[in-house]
C-alpha cells in the first residue's frame, strides 16, 4: 500500500510540474498574425470546395460583442454580425453568430485553440433564402500584426 502511495504522489508531483498551455486572454487566441486556410462546403457540393489561405490579424483586445475569429469567405454576410452566447470550455471555443435585421444570416462557430493554432467549423444560414453552408477553418500563429502581413493568397 506504501508503495502504491508513493507511486500516485509521484505521478501527480510529475503532472502538476509540467508546462501549462495558456492563453494571453483565456480561451480566445491569442492576438498576433495568423495564416489562415478556410474552405466553404455547400450541401452535396463538397468535392467543389476550394481552400484560401489568407493572412489575418487578430487583436489582443477584443470588444465583447465582436466575433473573436472573423468568417473569411467570399461575399459572406456577416459584416456587422457579433458573437453571443460565447463559452469556453478547455480548449473548445463556441459561439452564436447575431446579424441585425429580420431574415438576417445567422451562424455558429466552434473551435478548438491551441496556444499558437486553432481549427474550427462555422455553420451558416443565409438569410431570406435559408440556405445553409459550412466554412471550414485552420490557422497557424505566424507572428505579430503588421502592415507587411496584409493581403491573402488562393490555393487551388
Amino acid at each position: 500500500m506504501t508503495a502504491f502511495r508513493a507511486l500516485s504522489t509521484a505521478i501527480l508531483l510529475a503532472l502538476g510540474l509540467q508546462p501549462q498551455a495558456t492563453w494571453a486572454e483565456g480561451p480566445l487566441p491569442q492576438g498576433g498574425s495568423y495564416e489562415l486556410t478556410a474552405r466553404l462546403e455547400l450541401p452535396h457540393l463538397e468535392r467543389w470546395g476550394v481552400d484560401k489561405t489568407t493572412i489575418v490579424c487578430l487583436p489582443s483586445i477584443r470588444s465583447g460583442d465582436e466575433l473573436p475569429i472573423p468568417v473569411v469567405s467570399a461575399n459572406n454576410p456577416f459584416a456587422k454580425c457579433t458573437a453571443a452566447n460565447l463559452t469556453a470550455d478547455g480548449r473548445k471555443l463556441e459561439y452564436d453568430i447575431v446579424c441585425p435585421g429580420r431574415g438576417a444570416a445567422k451562424g455558429h462557430a466552434t473551435y478548438i485553440l491551441t496556444t499558437e493554432t486553432f481549427s474550427g467549423r462555422v455553420a451558416i444560414v443565409t438569410g431570406g433564402k435559408n440556405m445553409t453552408m459550412t466554412e471550414l477553418q485552420q490557422a497557424r500563429r505566424i507572428g505579430e500584426c503588421g502592415p507587411a502581413v496584409l493581403g491573402s493568397t488562393a490555393k487551388f
